[in-house]
């Protein structure tokens, strides 16, 4: 260390020491050598000795092994040949050892392609299994293992794609037998509710005694018919009841979930499953555009609906996760929305109440065929009251079209009746009773027309029809009794009235169809009672409930008579200005014919004839009837006088005139219509008689003095009045030169008449001026 560490003379002094070191070694070597010197030179010597003797050894031991080796090469050949044996015997067995482990993978190899030969892929895919857990693995050391390692996920992908393409087939097998499927469920269902209700019939036949007779006997026959035709048809059908497995192979799908479930893709499985189901969900739910133009497209899209949610509900129960009650719920209530969408767009263009029928029994079948698969319906219901005011509608119409033919085809003429059974006919078909006339004989006429007992009994299948609506609806006797009762109301209050304000309204009803259509309201307003009790027999619910509806009918038809009361009133007037407009009166004749006009003799005859036909109405519509009349004419007359275009009337046409009012008064007087008191219609005269009396007479001074008393001889004249009709004369006067001579009377009675104007015209502007 001191040599490294660089100290002075280090170097040096451990040279001398290792030359010091050196010489002590030597000497100790020499020591030895001087020690085992005579050992060695003994040695050698011995061996030089031993020399000879070796040499002889050698040559025994060649000529021996030469000798050995001569008598061996035999039994070293069969040796080799020994040996040779036992390795080909040991590979042998090693062979044989390998090959026992081999042939199980080769012969399950070949089991897997014949499985997938036969399309068991189910099957293939627990052989895989095997091989690669419990087979392969002993031989993995060998090639061709190593091959089929590698080809077994192509297997499997194989299996995945052919399982997939079957499902695709059967997805489009089911769309394709959805309608059937459907079709068989509904008619399962329909057939299972008519028997339950056929039975139910069967057990209630007494029940509903109370209604009419013939209509029990029609019920119960009906009942019995409906009995056995279900009997019978459950014995045909009792052998072969469908279901959607034995309309369907649902092996695909079992098939393909096994599949993934083995390959660890259950879930992407159930996806793809539910998103193909959901997209046949939307097809199925998407309608054709015509198919409300016949009740084969309803039922065939009903069915398609069914068809696709008893597979769901199939699949539901035979397999486990694949589907779910909460995605079938989802998927059903998507699809509710849809089709309740659907049914309200496409049930609003129907016009045909049988269609809309039709489609409501479809409905009630779809909902309880479904229903008994699970599935909530109660929208559905729901639906169905929206389709039966639509469906009450589309019956208001058809039956508008049938009152229009009732009332078109009506004589308007009581019904006349030969013989008993005639009456009996009638009385069957309209609730009549007249104690007065079942005591006169035969022939004899009942005060109705044809159009009478034909409303009633039209009015009584509009029950029968609303009923069919109402039936199967899950509702309660009084739900359907109150459903009943609005849409007879409807009937009466809109349809059948309108018909009668329409029909009141036409140019070609004359005052006899219309005394005779006052007639008829009178008994189809008497027949409401008989309406209501119909109702009542056909829900079976008694009238004194608290809840009951009544039918409006008797406002309805009080407004129809109300109606053609007024209409009557306006023909009357209209016949009579038609009359008016046909006078011709001289307004320039010296003097009167002496008679009345013709024209007023032919209204007074058809005035006079017209009451007779009055005699069936009510009194008080004959006595307004007449006074009308009489006040109208009177105040045509009036207005004849009045006439701005009538310039100058003379002395002789007032005679004339008042020929003309004075038989005016005497029809009054001769009371046209029973029932007035005294001279109550002549008044409708007074201010025509006051002002001719006045102007006959020439009572001017009576007049002006006593204008504006109560007791005045000329209280109904009013000054104006007076005044045009004085003006006119004098016109009349002056162009016919009657003042024109100088006679002392004549020029008298023009100062008077001037006084007379003076005096008028201040009256008039007093009055004026007061007002």
């Amino acid at each position: 260390r001191s040599v490294y560490d660089d100290q002075p003379n280090a170097h040096q002094r451990f040279m001398e020491k290792l030359d010091a070191c050196i010489r002590n070694h030597d000497r100790e070597i020499e020591k030895m050598c001087n020690f085992h010197h005579q050992g060695f030179v003994d040695a050698i010597t011995e061996l030089l000795k031993v020399r000879a003797d070796a040499e002889k050894l050698k040559v025994q031991v060649t000529d021996t092994n030469r000798r050995l080796q001569d008598a061996g090469k035999e039994v070293i050949a069969q040796t080799e040949e020994i040996i040779r044996c036992r390795v080909q015997q040991r590979n042998i067995t090693t062979v044989v050892e390998k090959l026992q482990l081999c042939l199980p993978v080769l012969e399950m190899y070949i089991k897997l392609k014949e499985q997938m030969n036969v399309k068991r892929y189910y099957s293939a895919l627990k052989t895989m299994e095997q091989l690669e857990n419990l087979y392969l693995p002993r031989v993995s050391q060998y090639r061709f293992c190593q091959i089929m390692i590698e080809n077994l996920p192509k297997l499997r992908e194989e299996i995945k794609e052919i399982s997939m393409s079957d499902l695709k087939d059967f997805l489009e097998s089911i769309r394709k037998h959805s309608d059937r499927i459907g079709e068989t469920a509904m008619k399962q269902a329909q057939q299972q509710k008519t028997f339950s209700t056929a039975l139910q019939k069967q057990n209630n036949v007494n029940y509903g005694r109370n209604m009419h007779l013939s209509r029990n006997r029609i019920l119960e026959s009906k009942n019995e018919i409906t009995l056995k035709r279900t009997f019978e048809e459950d014995d045909e059908h009792e052998e072969e009841v469908l279901t959607a497995q034995d309309l369907v192979d649902f092996s695909p799908v079992y098939r393909c979930l096994h599949i993934y479930s083995v390959l660890g893709d259950g879930e992407i499985f159930e996806n793809y499953y539910r998103k193909q189901r959901r997209k046949q969900a939307r097809l199925v739910l998407q309608p054709q555009s015509s198919m409300h133009e016949t009740v084969e497209g309803y039922r065939r899209y009903f069915s398609q609906i069914v068809g696709f949610f008893v597979v769901e509900d199939h699949i539901l129960h035979v397999t486990q996760g694949l589907v779910t009650r909460t995605y079938t719920d989802e998927l059903w209530n998507m699809a509710l929305s849809k089709i309740i969408a659907v049914l309200r767009t496409h049930s609003s263009y129907c016009s045909d109440p049988d269609l809309v029928l039709e489609l409501k029994n479809l409905i009630v079948v779809f909902a309880d065929t479904l229903q008994g698969y699970g599935f909530p319906v109660n929208r559905l219901f729901d639906l169905l009251f929206e389709i039966r005011d639509q469906y009450n509608e589309t019956l208001l119409k058809k039956w508008s079209g049938l009152f229009r033919d009732i009332f078109e085809a009506d004589n308007y003429s009581p019904i006349p009746v030969a013989n008993e059974e005639e009456y009996k006919i009638v009385i069957s078909k309209f609730p009549f009773q007249d104690p007065e006339l079942d005591k006169q004989s035969f022939p004899k006429k009942l005060p109705m027309s044809q159009s009478v007992p034909q409303i009633y009994i039209q009015v009584k299948e509009f029950i029968y029809a609303s009923l069919k609506f109402s039936e199967s609806l899950h509702r309660s006797s009084t739900e359907i009794d109150d459903m009943l009762r609005k849409s007879t109301n409807l009937l009466l209050t809109r349809t059948l009235s309108s018909c009668l304000q329409n029909l009141i309204k036409k140019p070609h009803i004359g005052l006899t169809e219309l005394v005779q259509i006052i007639i008829n309201t009178t008994h189809l307003e008497q027949a409401c009672k008989y309406l209501e009790d119909f109702i009542s027999n056909i829900t079976n619910i008694s009238q004194v409930t608290v809840h009951t509806a009544r039918l409006y009918g008797l406002s309805t038809f009080k407004d129809a008579r109300h109606a053609a009361e007024g209409e009557i009133y306006t023909k009357l007037n209209q016949k009579i200005d038609e009359f008016i407009q046909i006078a011709d009166y001289d307004w320039t004749m010296s003097e009167s014919d002496g008679r009345a006009s013709g024209y007023l003799m032919d209204l007074i005859n058809f005035l006079r004839s017209t009451f007779q036909v009055f005699t069936h109405l009510p009194g008080k519509v004959a006595q307004t009837a007449c006074m009308s009349a009489c006040q109208h004419l009177s105040m045509s007359l009036m207005q004849m006088l009045l006439d701005s275009e009538l310039r100058q009337i003379s002395m002789g046409a007032i005679q004339q005139f008042n020929l003309d009012v004075i038989q005016c008064e005497l029809f009054a007087s001769s009371e046209p219509v029973p029932g007035f008191q005294g001279d109550t219609l002549q008044l409708a005269f007074i201010d025509l008689r006051q002002l001719l009396d006045l102007f006959m007479v020439w009572d001017w001074s009576t007049y002006l003095a006593d204008y504006g008393q109560a007791t005045s001889k000329y209280l109904r004249v009013n000054p104006s009045t007076a005044l045009t009709l004085l003006e006119k004369m004098k016109d009349s006067s002056k162009k016919n030169n009657i003042f024109a001579q100088f006679r002392k009377n004549d020029r008298d009675k023009q100062k008077l008449i001037e006084t007379v104007v003076k005096q008028l015209r201040s009256l008039v502007n007093g009055m004026s001026q007061h007002t």
